[in-house]
C-alpha cells in the first residue's frame, strides 16, 4: 500500500455501532483561514490534545522487563509509572467533565500458556523486583500449580472541547502539509475542502502519520488487527470478573474484555494471519475482514475456559482495525526535528488507552506555555528523536522472522 490513508467505509466497530452527531460536525460551512493550532486527527490522541489546550490498562511488567535490559531500569521505570498516572488522571477528568462512561477500576490477569515464555517473564519479574522496581509490585504472578483451573468517552471530551472555543471540521482528510513554513511563520495545511494556515501543526494521525509526515515512513506503520465481540445467552456461574489477556507464545495473544451487559470483548486471533504480512503489515484497508480470521472467535469462550461449555457464547460480530505500531515498539511524542512547531503524538502499538491521555496533556504544555520535553515528565524513552527516525531496526518484522 502506497500511501498509509484511511479508506473509505471501514468497517464499524462494536464501540462505534450507535453513530453519534460529532461523526458529520462542522464548526463552521468553511474552513477558517488562520488557526493558531491546527489537530490532524479527532481520534483519542487528537481530542485530548485540543482538550487539554483549552479501557486502560497500565504496562508495570511485561514490556517494562525489556526496556530495563536495553535502556535501564530509570528509563523503564519512567514508562511503567507514566502508565500508571494514567489511571488517577483518567479517573480525575472523568468526575470533573461528568463523563458518562464505563470506568471500572479492576484486575487484569494475564495468563502465560506457554512454559518457556512464562519463565523468560518470571525471570524478568523477579529481576524487577531485585532491582528495586516499585512500580512492578503492582502485579503478581501466581505459578501454575495454585492458578485457579476453571470507548473511552472522547467524544465526552470533543464536547467539551469545542464548546470552549475548538473549530471542529469532520470528513475533512488533510491531504498534505506545505514542507517549509511561510514568511509568517505559518504552515499551510491541504485539505480535501480547501487550505489553512497554522501557526502550530500537531499530528495525532497514529497509523496514518507517515502519509502526511514523511519523516515517520517506514517508522510509523499501520497494522491492521481483529476484534470479535462475543454474546452469552445462558451465563455461567462464574462469569469473568476481570480482565484477560491469554499469552500462548512470545509473540501470540489474545485479549477479552468482559462488557457490562455480558457480553465480552475478544481480540487477537494473530495466529490465523500472521505468517501472511501483506494481510495487515502497512495495510490500512479496515473496509474487510482478514478472512483467515473469520471464524476465529467462534466458540471462542468454550474452547478456553471451563464451565462455559453449555452457555451459548457466540460471535455477535468481528470486525478489523489499523493500528499505529512503531518499528522500536515506543511511541513518538514531541517536537518532531527540523519542523519548527510540528508536533507529534503516534505510534502507540495498539497500546495507547494508558498513554495517549497524558502524551496529549504534554504537547498542550509544550504549545501553551513553551514547555520543554524534559519539563511535561514525558518518558524519555517516547520522544521522537532524529535517531530514531534514522534508525534502521525494526522490531514488527524482527518479530515475524522469529515464528
Amino acid at each position: 500500500m502506497a500511501e498509509a490513508f484511511p479508506v473509505n467505509n471501514g468497517m464499524t466497530s462494536f464501540w462505534r455501532t450507535e453513530p453519534h452527531f460529532l461523526d458529520s460536525y462542522r464548526s463552521t460551512e468553511v474552513l477558517p483561514d488562520t488557526s493558531d493550532i491546527v489537530i490532524v486527527g479527532a481520534g483519542y490522541a487528537g481530542v485530548t490534545t485540543a482538550y487539554h489546550c483549552g479501557h486502560l490498562k497500565p504496562d508495570v511488567y511485561y514490556q517494562i522487563s525489556a526496556l530495563a535490559d536495553k535502556y535501564g531500569m530509570d528509563a523503564a521505570e519512567e514508562v511503567a509509572a507514566f502508565e500508571l498516572a494514567h489511571m488517577a488522571a483518567v479517573k480525575a477528568c472523568v468526575e470533573e467533565e461528568k463523563i458518562d462512561c464505563d470506568l471500572d477500576f479492576g484486575k487484569v490477569i494475564d495468563v502465560q500458556l506457554d512454559d518457556n515464555h512464562c519463565a523468560k517473564l518470571k525471570a524478568g519479574y523477579e529481576s524487577l523486583l531485585s532491582q528495586g522496581a516499585l512500580t512492578a509490585t503492582e502485579a503478581d504472578f501466581t505459578p501454575k500449580e495454585t492458578a485457579e483451573s476453571g470507548d473511552f468517552g472522547h467524544i465526552n471530551l470533543s464536547l467539551n472541547s469545542f464548546s470552549a472555543g475548538a473549530n471542529l471540521q469532520t470528513q475533512t482528510p488533510v491531504l498534505r502539509i506545505s514542507e517549509t513554513p511561510d514568511v509568517d511563520g505559518r504552515w499551510t495545511v491541504v485539505t480535501t475542502r480547501g487550505s489553512i494556515r497554522a501557526k502550530w501543526v500537531v499530528f495525532s494521525t497514529n497509523a496514518y502519520t507517515s502519509a502526511i509526515a514523511p519523516e515517520y515512513k517506514d517508522k510509523i506503520v499501520p497494522v491492521r488487527g481483529v476484534c470479535s465481540r462475543i454474546v452469552v445467552p445462558n451465563p455461567p456461574k462464574n462469569p469473568l470478573s476481570c480482565s484477560y489477556t491469554l499469552r500462548f507464545n512470545a509473540w501470540d495473544y489474545d485479549y477479552l474484555i468482559p462488557r457490562p451487559d455480558g457480553s465480552i470483548v475478544v481480540g487477537g486471533g494473530k495466529s490465523t494471519f500472521f505468517h501472511n504480512s501483506s494481510e495487515w503489515y502497512n495495510n490500512t484497508d479496515d473496509s474487510r475482514l482478514i478472512e483467515s480470521a473469520a471464524r476465529y472467535f467462534d466458540n471462542y469462550m468454550q474452547r478456553h475456559f471451563h464451565g462455559w461449555e453449555d452457555t451459548g457464547a457466540y460471535t455477535d460480530r468481528v470486525w478489523t482495525g489499523v493500528m499505529g505500531y512503531s518499528t522500536d515498539s515506543l511511541p513518538h511524542v514531541g517536537h518532531i526535528p527540523n519542523k519548527p512547531c510540528q508536533l507529534v503524538l503516534a505510534g502507540f502499538n495498539g497500546h495507547g488507552m494508558p498513554q495517549v491521555f497524558l502524551s496529549a496533556q504534554a504537547i498542550a504544555q509544550m504549545i501553551i506555555r513553551g514547555a520543554t520535553y524534559e519539563e511535561t515528565k514525558l518518558p524519555r524513552l517516547f520522544k521522537t528523536t532524529p535517531e530514531r527516525l534514522s534508525s534502521q531496526e525494526n522490531h514488527i518484522l524482527t518479530h515475524l522472522k522469529a515464528i
